[in-house]
Protein backbone atom coordinates (compact mmCIF):
# COMPACT_ATOMS: atom_id res chain seq x y z
CA UNK A 1 0.00 0.00 0.00
CA UNK A 2 1.37 3.69 -0.83
CA UNK A 3 1.12 6.72 1.92
CA UNK A 4 -1.55 7.00 3.57
CA UNK A 5 -2.51 10.65 5.24
CA UNK A 6 -4.62 10.78 8.09
CA UNK A 7 -6.94 13.80 8.20
CA UNK A 8 -9.25 14.84 10.84
CA UNK A 9 -12.97 16.11 8.81
CA UNK A 10 -14.48 19.37 10.07
CA UNK A 11 -16.57 17.67 12.50
CA UNK A 12 -13.60 16.18 14.11
CA UNK A 13 -14.20 12.58 11.81
CA UNK A 14 -10.99 10.50 11.74
CA UNK A 15 -10.38 9.91 7.79
CA UNK A 16 -7.97 8.23 5.88
CA UNK A 17 -6.81 9.89 1.94
CA UNK A 18 -4.77 6.79 -0.08
CA UNK A 19 -4.40 6.41 -3.50
CA UNK A 20 -7.35 5.37 -6.26
CA UNK A 21 -4.98 2.64 -6.80
CA UNK A 22 -5.09 1.71 -3.03
CA UNK A 23 -8.77 2.11 -2.66
CA UNK A 24 -9.24 0.14 -5.95
CA UNK A 25 -7.27 -2.62 -4.13
CA UNK A 26 -9.33 -2.44 -1.05
CA UNK A 27 -12.84 -2.30 -2.83
CA UNK A 28 -11.32 -5.24 -5.32
CA UNK A 29 -10.67 -7.45 -1.62
CA UNK A 30 -13.78 -6.81 -0.42
CA UNK A 31 -15.84 -8.11 -3.45
CA UNK A 32 -13.76 -11.25 -3.29
CA UNK A 33 -14.65 -11.69 0.56
CA UNK A 34 -18.31 -10.88 -0.43
CA UNK A 35 -18.08 -13.44 -3.21
CA UNK A 36 -16.14 -16.09 -1.20
CA UNK A 37 -19.12 -15.94 1.22
CA UNK A 38 -21.85 -16.35 -0.52
CA UNK A 39 -19.49 -19.21 -2.33
CA UNK A 40 -19.40 -20.47 1.00
CA UNK A 41 -23.15 -20.31 2.18
CA UNK A 42 -24.29 -21.81 -1.24
CA UNK A 43 -21.82 -25.06 -0.95
CA UNK A 44 -23.45 -25.44 2.41
CA UNK A 45 -27.01 -24.87 1.60
CA UNK A 46 -26.53 -27.77 -1.25
CA UNK A 47 -25.13 -30.07 1.51
CA UNK A 48 -27.75 -29.48 3.42
CA UNK A 49 -30.25 -30.39 0.27
CA UNK A 50 -31.66 -27.35 0.25
CA UNK A 51 -30.55 -25.96 -3.27
CA UNK A 52 -30.68 -29.03 -6.19
CA UNK A 53 -28.10 -28.80 -8.36
CA UNK A 54 -28.11 -30.70 -12.30
CA UNK A 55 -25.66 -32.63 -13.72
CA UNK A 56 -23.73 -31.35 -17.35
CA UNK A 57 -26.05 -33.92 -18.70
CA UNK A 58 -29.33 -32.69 -16.94
CA UNK A 59 -28.25 -29.06 -17.64
CA UNK A 60 -28.23 -30.49 -21.71
CA UNK A 61 -31.59 -31.81 -21.12
CA UNK A 62 -33.48 -28.87 -19.40
CA UNK A 63 -32.21 -26.54 -22.55
CA UNK A 64 -33.12 -28.74 -24.58
CA UNK A 65 -36.29 -29.66 -23.15
CA UNK A 66 -39.93 -28.37 -24.75
CA UNK A 67 -39.54 -26.55 -21.86
CA UNK A 68 -39.00 -26.33 -18.03
CA UNK A 69 -41.86 -27.84 -17.05
CA UNK A 70 -41.69 -31.01 -19.88
CA UNK A 71 -37.52 -31.46 -18.20
CA UNK A 72 -38.95 -30.92 -14.11
CA UNK A 73 -42.17 -33.58 -14.78
CA UNK A 74 -39.71 -36.27 -15.95
CA UNK A 75 -37.04 -35.76 -13.73
CA UNK A 76 -39.55 -36.11 -10.42
CA UNK A 77 -40.85 -39.39 -12.55
CA UNK A 78 -44.12 -37.91 -13.28
CA UNK A 79 -46.70 -38.61 -16.32
CA UNK A 80 -48.80 -35.84 -16.82
CA UNK A 81 -51.65 -37.45 -15.39
CA UNK A 82 -49.81 -38.04 -12.54
CA UNK A 83 -49.10 -34.20 -11.87
CA UNK A 84 -52.93 -33.07 -13.05
CA UNK A 85 -54.09 -35.38 -10.00
CA UNK A 86 -51.68 -33.90 -7.34
CA UNK A 87 -51.63 -30.43 -8.86
CA UNK A 88 -55.58 -30.15 -9.65
CA UNK A 89 -54.45 -28.63 -13.29
CA UNK A 90 -56.29 -30.33 -16.33
CA UNK A 91 -53.59 -32.76 -18.14
CA UNK A 92 -54.73 -30.98 -20.97
CA UNK A 93 -53.30 -27.67 -19.44
CA UNK A 94 -50.08 -29.36 -18.80
CA UNK A 95 -49.37 -30.66 -22.25
CA UNK A 96 -50.54 -27.13 -23.88
CA UNK A 97 -47.65 -25.72 -21.60
CA UNK A 98 -45.33 -28.10 -22.21
CA UNK A 99 -45.26 -28.09 -25.56
CA UNK A 100 -45.34 -24.12 -25.77
CA UNK A 101 -48.39 -23.34 -26.73
CA UNK A 102 -49.57 -21.79 -23.90
CA UNK A 103 -47.39 -20.19 -20.99
CA UNK A 104 -49.52 -20.90 -17.74
CA UNK A 105 -51.24 -18.61 -15.90
CA UNK A 106 -49.22 -17.41 -12.00
CA UNK A 107 -51.64 -19.53 -10.52
CA UNK A 108 -51.29 -22.74 -12.56
CA UNK A 109 -47.22 -22.34 -12.19
CA UNK A 110 -47.39 -21.91 -8.17
CA UNK A 111 -49.39 -25.21 -8.43
CA UNK A 112 -47.41 -27.58 -10.51
CA UNK A 113 -44.41 -25.79 -9.16
CA UNK A 114 -45.57 -26.96 -5.50
CA UNK A 115 -46.12 -30.64 -6.45
CA UNK A 116 -42.61 -30.64 -8.20
CA UNK A 117 -40.71 -28.66 -5.36
CA UNK A 118 -39.58 -25.85 -7.32
CA UNK A 119 -40.08 -22.38 -7.55
CA UNK A 120 -42.10 -20.76 -10.08
CA UNK A 121 -38.85 -19.41 -11.45
CA UNK A 122 -37.58 -22.77 -12.29
CA UNK A 123 -40.90 -23.33 -14.80
CA UNK A 124 -40.95 -20.18 -16.48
Amino acid sequence: MNKVQRIKSPSGEDMVVLSAADYERLVEAAEDQRDSEIAERSRKAIERGEIETLTSAEAKQLLAARSPLAFWRKKRGLTQGALSKASGVAQGFISEIEAGNKPGTAATLKKLAAVLKLTVDDLI
